[in-house]
C-alpha cells in the first residue's frame, strides 16, 4: 500500500506542477512589418527566445502570475510590458516597437569637452553626418552648412567671393571653428579657410550654439563648429567622391588609410578648379570668382596601452582666386586698368593630441597654423602672414559615481604682420609686427544627481597681453522627467578679444593712421539659453521636436570708424549694447518605410542700441542677419532599385543690406529660396552614382554691383547726382543659378 502512495504522488506532482504554470505567444511588428528575429525575454529571469522571420514566438512553461515582458529589435525602441499568466492558459500578446532615434547612442565632445552621449548632455549639440551633407554635394564645408538651421554661410563680397559663418545672426568673428577640438580657422584665415576643409576627411560636425567662451576662450561668442575628423583606425581603406556640374566645377576628394600593429595612418586629398568666366547679368564682371584649389591632410594615430590617446596630423592649403572683369589677366594684377580680385593663399598647420602615461586622465592638446595671404584688391596690393601657435592641458577625472571634474590650462601665442599702416609703429613708420598673447585657465564641474537632473558649472580666466583679465563663468541644467522629454538651461558669460590687424586693412590707401580711441576693452556678452527636445513615437515611425529660445546681450563692442577723418580709422567700443534673440525649432520626422524628413525654423532679432547723446538712442539692425530663415531636407529610398531621392533647401527672409546714401537699391533683401535635387543609385559594394540639380528654380541676386562701369571711381564726378561710388558688399545669395551636375563615389572599407 505505501508503494501505490508513494506512485500515485509522482503522478500527481506533475500535475499540480502544470496547472501552475502557462504559455505566451505573440506577434512582434515593428512599426508596419514583422519584427523578424526579435529577441523576447521575461524581466528577472533567465525565459526568453527569439521570433521567427514573421514575428512570431512562443514562451512555454511560464508560472503563473504577473510578469514583465521585454522585448527589443536591432534599430528600434525595447518595449516591456506588463503580462498576466494564467495557470494551464495560453495568454496572447501583440508587442508593435518604435523605430529607434538614431542619435539616442551618438557621443558628443563640444559641450562639454569630454565625450558624452548627446542625449545624456547639458549642453545642447547638433550632430551633422557625412551623410546628411551628401544629400547636397559641395566642394567645401563652407557650401554645406547651407543646409543646418540657424548657421548661415555669408558671402561678404561679389567680387573675390569671400565670406564667413554667421550663427543666430552674428558675424562670422563671433564663430569659433575647431578641428577635432583644435582652434584651427580664425583670425586672418576666417574669409578663406574654411573653403579648403574637404567633406572626405570629417566624421561628423558639432554645432554649439551659443556662447562657449568657458571652454573654447575667446572667439566662441556666438558658437562653435567643430569638425571632428575620422580616424584612420576606422576610416575606409580607400575612398572616392568625385563630381562635375554644368558650370564645369570639378571637385575630387580621395582618401586612403592603412593599418599597421601599432600605427594607423589616414591621407586626404581636395581638388577643386571652377576656370568659367560667367557674366549672366550683363555687367562686365565675373558673377562668382574663378578657383583653382588643393588641400591634402594626413593623420596618424597609435594605438597605445589603455586605449591612450596618441594623434599628430597635418594639412597644407593652397588656393588661387579671382574675379572682376571679363576681360582681366594675370597682367592686369594691381593695376588701374582692367579692375580684378586676384588672391594667392598658403597655409599649413598641425595639429595633435596625446594622453599622458600616468594613471590619472591628463591630455595634452597642441596646434599650430601659418598662414600667408597675397592678394591684390584692383590697384591696392595686400600682403598678410599670420602664425598662431596653441597648448591645451586638460585633466579630467569621476569624483565617485555622481560627480566629475575637469581642470584645464591653455596659451595661446597670435604673430601678424602685413603691409599696411596697420602694424607700422613710431614715427618712421618702422613696420612693427603684431604679437599678443593669451594664457587661460577653466575648470569645469559636473554633477549628476539622478539619471533625471545633471548641473554643469564652469568658470574660466584668461589674460591677455594687451586687455588683461577676464572671467567667463558658465551653468547649465539638464531635466529629463522621462526618456521622451528633456529640458536644457545654459547661462553663461562669453568674450571676444579683437585682432584689429585684419585683412579689413586691404582698403586702406597707406595714408591712413590707427587711431584707438580709448583703452579697448574685450567685447562681453551674456546668453540665456531655454532647449527643449520631445520624443514622440508615432504608428509608423516617431517624431522628434527640438526648440530653442535664446537671447544674448553684448557690451563693449568694438568698431571701426572710417567716415569721422579720411585719414584715419578710429577704434573704440560701441557707445551702447547690442542684442541677438529669437527662438529655432528642429523636426525630424522618419517612418518604418523608407522616408525621412528634416526641417528648421529660425526666427531671430539682431540688432544695436547706439547711445548718440542727451538720452537718445538709435536702434541699428544688423545686416545680413534675416528675421526668418528655414532649412530642410527630405529623402526617400526606392529600395528595389536601389536608389535614394534628396530634396534639400534653405528659405531666407527679407535681411537689411549695406547701401550707400540716396541708394537706388533696396535696404533689404526680398524673400528667396535655393532648393536642390539628388537622384543616388546603388551600383555594387561600395560604388555609388549620384546626380541633380542645383538652385532648381535658377534664384538670382539682382545688383549686386554698384557702378561695375566704373570699378576705380575714375568718373564718380560725371553724371553722378548722388555721389554713387563703386561697390561690391550688396550680397543676400550666391550669384550662381540653376546648373546640373554628376558624380561618382566608392568605398573600399577596412
Amino acid at each position: 500500500m505505501k508503494n501505490i502512495y508513494l506512485i500515485c504522488a509522482f503522478l500527481v506532482i506533475p500535475l499540480t506542477v502544470y496547472a501552475q504554470v502557462g504559455n505566451v505567444k505573440g506577434h512582434v511588428m515593428a512599426g508596419n512589418a514583422p519584427a523578424a528575429f526579435a529577441s523576447i525575454g521575461l524581466v528577472g529571469s533567465s525565459t526568453g527566445t527569439t521570433a521567427d522571420e514573421n514575428g512570431y514566438f512562443e514562451l512555454g512553461q511560464v508560472q503563473a502570475g504577473q510578469h514583465k515582458l521585454h522585448v527589443s529589435a536591432i534599430g528600434f525602441r525595447a518595449q516591456e510590458l506588463e503580462i498576466t499568466v494564467r495557470a494551464g492558459e495560453v495568454s496572447t500578446v501583440k508587442v508593435t516597437l518604435q523605430p529607434q532615434d538614431a542619435r539616442l547612442r551618438e557621443v558628443v565632445v563640444s559641450g562639454t569637452m569630454r565625450e558624452t552621449y548627446l542625449l545624456e548632455s547639458p549642453v545642447p549639440v547638433e550632430i551633422y553626418t557625412p551623410k546628411y551633407f551628401q544629400k547636397n554635394p559641395t566642394p567645401a564645408i563652407f557650401e554645406a552648412l547651407e543646409i543646418v538651421n540657424g548657421v548661415q554661410p555669408q558671402i561678404n563680397c561679389n567680387v573675390c567671393g569671400t565670406g564667413d559663418i554667421h550663427i543666430n545672426g552674428m558675424e562670422g568673428a563671433y564663430t569659433m571653428v575647431l578641428i577635432d577640438g583644435m582652434p584651427i580657422v580664425s583670425a586672418l584665415s576666417t574669409v578663406y579657410g574654411l573653403s579648403g576643409i574637404p567633406n572626405s576627411l570629417i566624421e561628423r560636425v558639432e554645432v554649439v550654439k551659443g556662447p562657449a567662451s568657458t571652454l573654447y576662450g575667446s572667439e566662441a561668442v556666438a558658437g562653435l563648429i567643430n569638425i571632428i575628423t575620422k580616424s584612420p583606425a576606422t576610416a575606409p581603406r580607400l575612398s572616392a567622391d568625385l563630381f562635375y556640374t554644368s558650370h564645369r566645377e570639378l571637385n575630387a576628394d580621395l582618401g586612403y588609410s592603412k593599418r599597421w600593429n601599432r600605427v594607423s595612418t589616414m591621407l586626404s586629398t581636395n581638388y577643386f578648379r571652377f576656370a568659367d568666366r560667367r557674366d549672366m547679368n550683363q555687367d562686365n564682371f565675373t558673377d562668382i570668382p574663378l578657383q583653382h584649389r588643393f588641400s591634402i591632410f594626413n593623420k596618424w594615430s597609435l594605438n597605445r596601452p589603455q586605449n591612450r590617446v596618441a594623434n599628430l596630423a597635418a594639412r597644407y592649403y593652397y588656393e588661387d582666386r579671382f574675379g572682376g572683369e571679363m576681360p582681366w589677366q594675370p597682367v592686369h594684377r594691381g593695376g588701374d586698368q582692367v579692375y580684378g580680385e586676384s588672391v594667392y593663399t598658403s597655409r599649413y598647420e598641425v595639429l595633435g593630441s596625446y594622453q599622458l602615461p600616468i594613471p590619472e586622465n591628463l591630455l595634452l592638446s597642441f596646434s599650430y597654423n601659418d598662414h600667408q595671404q597675397n592678394a591684390a584688391y584692383g590697384e591696392t596690393v595686400y600682403r598678410g602672414h599670420q602664425r598662431v601657435g596653441f597648448g591645451q592641458l586638460v585633466w579630467d577625472r569621476d569624483l565617485g559615481v555622481k560627480q566629475k571634474l575637469l581642470l584645464g590650462g591653455n596659451y595661446r601665442y597670435t604673430w601678424y604682420d602685413d603691409n599696411t599702416p596697420a602694424t607700422q609703429r613710431g614715427e618712421d613708420d618702422e613696420n612693427q609686427p603684431d604679437r599678443s598673447s593669451l594664457p587661460g585657465a577653466f575648470a569645469q564641474h559636473e554633477f549628476k544627481a539622478s539619471d533625471k537632473f545633471t548641473l554643469l558649472s564652469g568658470l574660466r580666466y584668461d589674460f591677455h597681453s594687451e586687455h588683461g583679465g577676464i572671467f567667463s563663468p558658465r551653468l547649465s541644467m539638464r531635466w529629463a522627467p522621462n526618456g521622451d522629454n528633456i529640458f536644457r538651461l545654459g547661462m553663461g558669460n562669453g568674450y571676444r578679444v579683437v585682432n584689429l590687424f585684419t585683412e579689413d586693412h586691404a582698403a586702406l590707401t597707406g595714408a591712413r593712421e590707427v587711431v584707438i580711441r580709448n583703452e579697448l576693452k574685450p567685447e562681453q556678452s551674456y546668453n540665456a539659453n531655454l532647449n527643449y527636445q520631445r520624443y514622440i513615437p508615432i504608428g509608423s515611425g516617431f517624431l522628434n521636436l527640438e526648440g530653442s529660445v535664446f537671447y544674448t546681450y553684448f557690451t563693449n563692442k568694438i568698431i571701426a570708424d572710417f567716415l569721422t577723418n579720411n585719414t584715419q580709422i578710429i577704434y573704440d567700443n560701441l557707445s551702447g549694447h547690442a542684442i541677438s534673440k529669437g527662438i529655432a525649432l528642429n523636426t525630424e520626422l522618419a517612418f518604418t518605410f523608407p522616408l525621412r524628413l528634416y526641417a528648421g525654423v529660425t526666427l531671430m532679432d539682431v540688432y544695436q542700441v547706439k547711445d548718440t547723446g542727451e538720452g537718445q538712442k538709435e536702434r541699428i539692425p544688423q545686416l545680413h542677419a534675416p528675421r526668418f530663415s528655414g532649412t530642410f531636407t527630405a529623402s526617400y529610398q526606392l529600395r528595389q532599385l536601389g536608389l535614394t531621392l534628396d530634396y534639400t533647401g534653405s528659405v531666407k527672409g527679407p535681411m537689411y543690406l549695406p547701401v550707400q546714401e540716396n541708394d537706388f537699391r533696396p535696404e533689404k533683401s526680398p524673400w528667396f529660396s535655393l532648393q536642390n535635387l539628388q537622384a543616388t543609385k546603388t551600383m555594387g559594394e561600395g560604388l555609388e552614382v549620384y546626380g541633380g540639380v542645383k538652385n532648381l528654380f535658377n534664384f538670382m541676386p539682382q545688383h549686386p554691383l554698384m557702378r561695375p562701369f566704373d570699378p576705380f571711381d575714375k568718373q564718380v564726378e560725371v553724371d553722378n547726382p548722388y555721389g554713387y561710388s563703386f561697390d561690391t558688399e550688396y550680397n543676400y545669395a550666391p550669384m550662381q543659378g540653376r546648373r546640373f551636375f554628376l558624380g561618382i563615389r566608392y568605398t573600399l572599407p577596412q
